[in-house]
């Protein structure tokens, strides 16, 4: 007699355990990548990382000095033996220690990551409510505004952190004085650097959200709705919505990560403490352990929403859960 097939339950817990180990699998090698190809870039720029420990290239550090603190941090070591002994740190969890600061990496992020995903969290929540408005204004409408709601979508999508920084600080700051052109401590503080950063997610993330709302109403489910006497409003909140949230929650680990990539530009803009100021800082020294690390990070953080967003959007789609 054949045995009797797994329940549905340990059915979706044993896909559920096959998706996280490749997950895991693919997490470790994009951590690995993402360390090394961190590590060849900033050897290759220009210039003495040993000059970064002595307070910069204006620091005129004599010879003597300079061979010290290649000493020191093993910059005088060969090239691989630096990145076999760079990644056996990073395999121990050793972030090592900042050039420029004298501090810990680990110290260094732990100090400057909540500013960061305080900001990256307001401007994913702030991206997904204009995106849900403007997708349900567009899907709603007549064709003029699909028309015009496309046009925002596309427009907002394409705009550049930094521009769209400097019209808000000129517009909101400079014109109207109503929001600090730098960012403060207070809730004010944060609404112009959230904002530069929430309109071009929402824009991308309103253009998948009414393709597929436009999709969801032409479907069989909306034609039973609308026969059970679904009213339009209904359908959309109901059906369609739940429908066009599936992509957007699947993309919301690349929104995050595409979220604390543009922090670079916008927090250095505002002037605001952060990873993305950081993280500018040290590149611009050449202060090799915090680049790594901050990058590493941010791709840690990216990788774990990814998979988070992977096993959100199964809960969500019953043809996924089988």
């Amino acid at each position: 007699m054949e045995a009797a097939p797994p329940p549905s339950a340990a059915r979706r817990a044993l896909s559920v355990g096959r998706l996280l180990a490749v997950r895991v699998a693919g997490a470790v090698f994009v951590l690995w990548a993402v360390a090394t190809i961190t590590f060849l870039a900033v050897r290759a720029i220009p210039g003495d990382p040993a000059e970064a420990v002595l307070g910069g290239p204006g620091s005129q550090a004599g010879p003597d000095a300079l061979a010290a603190a290649r000493a020191q941090y093993g910059l005088d070591l060969p090239f691989d033996i630096q990145y076999l002994r760079y990644l056996g740190l990073l395999a121990t969890g050793d972030l090592g220690t900042s050039y420029a600061l004298h501090d810990g990496v680990a110290h260094v992020i732990a100090e400057q990551l909540p500013a960061t995903l305080v900001l990256t969290l307001v401007s994913l929540v702030l991206a997904w409510l204009l995106a849900l408005g403007l997708a349900a204004w567009a899907s709603r409408g007549g064709w003029g505004s699909r028309a015009v709601g496309g046009l925002l979508e596309i427009t907002a999508a394409a705009v550049p952190h930094f521009w769209l920084g400097a019209v808000l600080i000129v517009l909101f700051s400079l014109t109207l004085g109503w929001l600090p052109a730098v960012s403060t401590s207070t809730p004010l503080g944060i609404v112009l650097p959230a904002l530069t950063l929430a309109i071009p997610l929402a824009g991308f993330l309103g253009q998948v959200m009414r393709e597929q709302i436009a999709d969801a109403v032409t479907s069989p489910f909306a034609l039973s709705a609308r026969a059970r006497g679904e009213g339009a409003a209904g359908l959309f909140w109901r059906h369609a919505l739940r429908h066009a949230s599936l992509p957007a929650v699947t993309l919301t680990g690349w929104a995050l990560g595409s979220l604390i990539s543009g922090a670079v530009v916008v927090e250095t803009l505002f002037a605001r403490q952060g990873l993305g100021s950081t993280l500018y800082n040290a590149v611009r020294i050449r202060d090799v352990p915090v680049v790594v690390g901050v990058v590493l990070v941010v791709a840690l953080v990216y990788v774990v929403v990814t998979i988070l967003a992977d096993l959100a959007e199964r809960a969500l789609d019953p043809r996924r859960r089988a």
